[in-house]
């Protein structure tokens, strides 16, 4: 089958037509709340100096790249949902692929970094400033996003030279997963897609945990308890963001396929691909003093005891 010869056909939740425009008002929200959420963490890191540290440095690309993950795929899906027209086209769906794995990949070595930002703070602490000085902060920032576009330029290259065997993306949108279901078993896309997986996948994924694991175990040795308690506490958001995140990833992309999985599987997607990265900038303000501080001053109130 000649790939750009033909119209791609989305598969989305098979729902009434009633229920769709709930549905589109529900992404909407979800949408707006995640492009607020982001866009107040990124204009509260970018004014307060006092958030200008590694750690909100990351913290604020993350938000960026979790801008760009909602935006590549909500938009349109809303879109599908009100029009009922389902068909993306060959260039637009390898566009929406490109971005999404972009963003994709650029987020897991994000949560790495993060990972390795906390290792340094607790572990070694008195080298933090040197170890992770503005020039390697940039540079880690510059690798993870040029990583991204190299990983994403490769895959949507590599997508445009296989034989797929139908046009139906078993997907809520075009990404990797789906057009390994929808290629001819002797492409060897799925081995490609394995090799993904486990090389932008599990290799951030480890070393994340990995760094959590000997950052615990220097907390297990502080003597007193409100100093454990105050060097936790420093990693507790991004270990909930870290387990939410490879929660769903693990779900989507590790999970073998079931009969007939198909809402199940946009279920998880959905949950992956849109409702986390609305729920990490939510999730940091809400553990963070210095972030709620910000934000308060932003908006212009008074903060107590200043």
């Amino acid at each position: 089958m000649e790939n750009s010869t033909f119209d791609f056909f989305i598969l989305t939740f098979d729902s009434s037509s009633e229920k769709k425009p709930m549905l589109s008002i529900f992404f909407v929200v979800v949408y707006l709340t995640g492009v607020v959420a982001n866009s107040t963490t990124i204009t509260v890191i970018c004014r307060d100096h006092r958030l200008h540290t590694p750690m909100y440095l990351f913290l604020c690309n993350l938000s960026i790249v979790d801008l760009c993950y909602t935006t590549s795929t909500v938009p349109k899906l809303v879109h599908m949902l009100l029009s009922g027209d389902y068909t993306l086209s060959y260039h637009e769906c390898l566009i929406q692929m490109y971005f999404f794995l972009h963003v994709a990949t650029t987020e897991d070595l994000l949560l790495f970094i993060m990972a390795y930002d906390r290792y340094v703070a607790i572990c070694n602490p008195l080298h933090y400033n040197h170890i992770l000085s503005r020039k390697s902060c940039i540079m880690f920032i510059v690798v993870a996003w040029l990583t991204g576009c190299i990983n994403s330029t490769i895959a949507t290259l590599t997508t445009c030279n296989i034989p797929l065997y139908s046009n139906i993306v078993p997907q809520f949108l075009c990404e990797f997963k789906a057009f390994a279901k929808i290629s001819c078993p002797n492409a060897g896309f799925q081995l490609f897609s394995y090799m993904e997986v486990v090389i932008f996948g599990f290799g951030p994924f480890l070393c994340s945990i990995i760094s959590y694991v000997l950052v615990i175990i220097v907390i297990l040795h502080i003597k007193s308890s409100d100093g454990r308690r105050k060097a936790f506490s420093t990693c507790s958001s991004h270990l909930i963001v870290l387990t939410m995140y490879y929660g769903t990833w693990m779900s989507v992309y590790i999970m073998p396929p079931l009969q007939d999985s198909q809402v199940f599987d946009l279920t998880l997607s959905i949950l992956f691909a849109v409702i986390t990265p609305m729920l990490n900038p939510l999730i940091y303000t809400v553990r963070n003093k210095d972030v709620k501080r910000a934000i308060r001053k932003l908006l212009g109130c008074k903060i107590g005891g200043e």
